[in-house]
């Protein structure tokens, strides 16, 4: 399987494809075709979620958007997720669609709306705790990796110049990849109560996770992490032999990648220092509730307190049109850049991750910013408009951003556009994509991306339980 990065770039845009490949299931309501996969043929089932789309499924007015919903929300589950009981414990690979490999971030997102349903489903609760135990796996394998094998497979990127073992399918550090694993990992145990996934291994992982964040921190040298790849895509590799663009050690983390997994200009990535504040602080509360070690929850605060001092000193910019409102990335010697990135974290989707509120003056022009024809990767298109990315390149837009959009405001009239542009540019396959042609959504990047078809779902699943008569209404163009 080609990675992702060469999977958009090599392989033609697909026009009008319908499905996944799998066998035609029976015609669903109002005669719109699942494109499940059969019972007999599905990775996992869950009964918790199977009711939940029985039930939201009768809210929606829409035909082809309640088709959607029940297409996108099991995708997860019914194609990527690969359970076992390993030595009495639940392990859970899990693949991103169509890349066999796992990443930390992807696997996170994928199985994050299935949360909220584990109280009533043991064996969904079973698979998540699966997947808690094989990311702690991961990270003790190498923390600065983002995407891993099942076994130790090898990689089609094994020759990249860095330090590649045979568990690893790509070794790109980015922040967010370990935020993610806490944010799972702490929310499943709010949630469920349960501490057997927050054992000693888990214990020796957040230590990991705390010694890379402050390594990463570069107060004493460049640390051991570089990276570099022999390719003709800039954003691919790393300049400054693998170590990035210079910075200023200020107390921001360094991220060489971004969760696009692309190179960042500037080696200060905003959002993702955000995510590990939150990251760092659930840290704490673990460590405190669980383990009753004050020692290490006092470095993991003391540490999310320094670069939340950091981000306020040094990525709050000013725009030269719109004001102040937080860089995408900066350098510590005071250069910023204004994008934002398509993928989570990202400037919208700040409060989605619980750094600050959705009205928040900061996050607000932040999000203005965003949404505007101030940034260079915004587009309006026949179908709606929405963020692309350099990643897929020019006019293709992200069905993530306009979710994320979704998620991150209570303006219901907001809510129901973005619920309709999503519902008008899935090309008419009844899933959601990496990037559409803005003009065009039948031209589109990666058929099978279970995180955009999930987080999808997590949208419609808020909507039924916050503003339920927004799913009354019709949304065809």
């Amino acid at each position: 399987m080609v990675a992702r990065r060469d999977f958009i770039r090599n392989s033609s845009l697909l026009a009008g494809a319908v499905g996944l490949g799998f066998p035609k299931a029976v015609f669903g309501w109002n005669g719109f075709e699942s494109q499940r996969p059969p019972l007999a043929q599905r990775k996992f089932t869950s009964q918790a979620v199977e009711k939940a789309i029985v039930s939201i499924k009768k809210q929606i007015a829409d035909p082809k958007l309640a088709w959607m919903f029940e297409n996108c929300f099991p995708n997860t589950l019914d194609t990527t997720v690969n359970f076992k009981m390993e030595n009495g414990r639940p392990d859970t690979f899990v693949i991103t669609g169509d890349i066999h490999a796992m990443w930390l971030r992807d696997s996170t997102a994928q199985v994050w709306p299935y949360l909220a349903l584990i109280k009533e489903d043991k064996e969904l609760q079973q698979l998540i705790a699966g997947v808690v135990n094989r990311q702690t796996k991961c990270i003790l394998i190498d923390p600065y990796a983002n995407a891993f094998n099942e076994g130790p497979t090898g990689s089609e990127w094994e020759k990249d110049l860095t330090e590649m073992k045979p568990e690893l399918h790509e070794r790109k550090w980015e922040i967010d990849s370990l935020c993610y694993t806490v944010r799972l990992a702490y929310n499943y145990w709010r949630i469920s109560g349960d501490t057997k996934v927050l054992d000693d291994n888990y214990r020796k992982a957040a230590r990991l996770i705390l010694d890379t964040f402050k390594t990463q921190q570069r107060k004493e040298g460049k640390g051991p992490y570089k990276f570099q790849r022999v390719t003709p895509i800039q954003s691919d590799t790393v300049p400054n032999s693998g170590y990035g663009a210079p910075m200023s050690p200020v107390g921001l983390i360094v991220s060489i990648f971004r969760p696009s997994d692309d190179a960042t200009v500037f080696p200060f990535l905003i959002p993702s220092n955000m995510f590990a504040v939150v990251s760092l602080r659930q840290l704490a509360e673990i460590s405190t509730a669980v383990w009753q070690d004050a020692a290490f929850a006092k470095a993991c605060t003391d540490l999310a307190d320094e670069v939340d001092r950091a981000i306020k000193a040094h990525a709050i910019v000013e725009h030269p049109q719109l004001g102040h409102m937080f860089a995408f990335e900066v350098d510590g010697f005071g250069n910023r850049l204004f994008i934002d990135d398509t993928n989570v974290p990202s400037l919208l989707s700040i409060p989605y991750l619980g750094y600050t509120t959705a009205d928040d003056p900061l996050y607000q022009a932040s999000r203005h910013f965003v949404w505007s024809s101030f940034h260079p990767w915004f587009y309006k298109g026949k179908y709606g408009d929405g963020v692309g990315s350099p990643h897929t390149g020019e006019d293709y837009i992200w069905p993530m951003s306009i979710i994320m959009k979704g998620l991150t405001t209570s303006n219901k009239e907001e809510i129901a556009e973005c619920i309709r542009t999503l519902r008008n540019t899935d090309g008419g396959t009844g899933f959601i994509h990496e990037s559409y042609h803005k003009d065009n959504p039948e031209k589109f990047t990666r058929k099978w991306f279970a995180w955009a078809n999930t987080l999808f779902g997590e949208l419609i699943m808020k909507v039924s339980h916050e503003y339920p008569e927004l799913l009354k209404r019709q949304y065809s163009i």
